[in-house]
């Protein structure tokens, strides 16, 4: 398979300064690679992104405000080319060696890979991801995400942020440069998200994700993703918040219990992220 990687993440001297990098951050594992795609794929990429309106999954909520779509075959062969690359053993092994987890892969469906895009006022509040795709019994490692904003200004904000476990204090940024890919741990206490941007009409946050798995093992347990208020924000909004996420996890949790609906790994659910 064709490469589609910048040739100077690929050489072992390289890998282990990244690996090092990502072991080494706070407050979870993560890194930023600059220049991440070839240039010619990074700007077909860029150049056929999906307009916003065609996503068909819509996230809008007191938390989120945001589109996504996994149905890659609508749009440009340049993304399913990339979804290939991403879902390769060459990517896998790659991803083995910087994160020292063996045994990643991914997946076709919508936990698998796709496009995120938010227009002016998107957002999505601090959480942690669900750490698993039932359907496919498979437990969630890391997220890879590659920006594809060309012009972006700082102040547009936008930052891909990292809080502590707390979630009382924003600890790292990475910013959704163009193809600037960022690589993070999916654990209990990797708190992420972006604040509200500041952008033109018109203009909108890009991004290609991929989300890589291991096997789940005999001590595995099953995590909602939780969504929390950052400090600044008004206490209506953070009871809100709290209120309607322990009903959400409840609620899925008194499903099982009745039978209507399942955790484990007969669900069918592509619980959102």
């Amino acid at each position: 398979m064709k490469n589609l990687v910048n040739p100077e993440y690929l050489n072992e001297d390289k890998i282990k300064e990244i690996r090092q990098q990502f072991q080494s951050a706070t407050p979870c594992k993560h890194i930023a690679l600059p220049n991440f795609l070839l240039d010619d794929v990074a700007n077909t990429l860029y150049e056929n992104f999906p307009k916003l309106e065609t996503l068909n999954v819509k996230r809008k909520s007191i938390n989120e405000n945001k589109s996504e779509e996994y149905h890659l075959d609508r749009y440009h062969q340049q993304f399913n080319e990339l979804r290939d690359f991403l879902n390769s053993p060459e990517m896998y092994k790659w991803m083995e060696k910087i994160t020292g987890t063996e045994g990643l892969s991914s997946t076709y469906d919508s936990l698998g890979s796709g496009v995120h895009q938010g227009g002016p006022g998107s957002f999505v509040d601090i959480h942690v991801d669900v750490n698993s795709n039932t359907a496919a019994k498979l437990h969630r490692r890391y997220n890879l995400l590659i920006y594809l904003n060309k012009h972006w200004k700082d102040e547009y904000g936008g930052a891909l942020e990292f809080w502590d476990k707390d979630v009382k204090n924003c600890m790292s940024k990475v910013m959704p440069y163009f193809n600037q890919a960022a690589i993070m741990v999916t654990d209990e206490t990797s708190y992420h998200g972006y604040a509200k941007i500041n952008i033109p009409e018109g203009e909108s946050r890009k991004s290609f994700y991929c989300y890589y798995y291991t096997p789940v093992g005999k001590d595995f347990v099953y995590r909602d993703s939780r969504f929390k208020t950052r400090p600044d924000e008004g206490m209506a909004k953070t009871a809100i918040t709290e209120i309607k996420e322990t009903i959400k996890i409840n609620a899925k949790k008194f499903l099982k219990f009745i039978g209507v609906k399942s955790l484990d790994f007969q669900d069918k659910n592509k619980d959102k992220q």
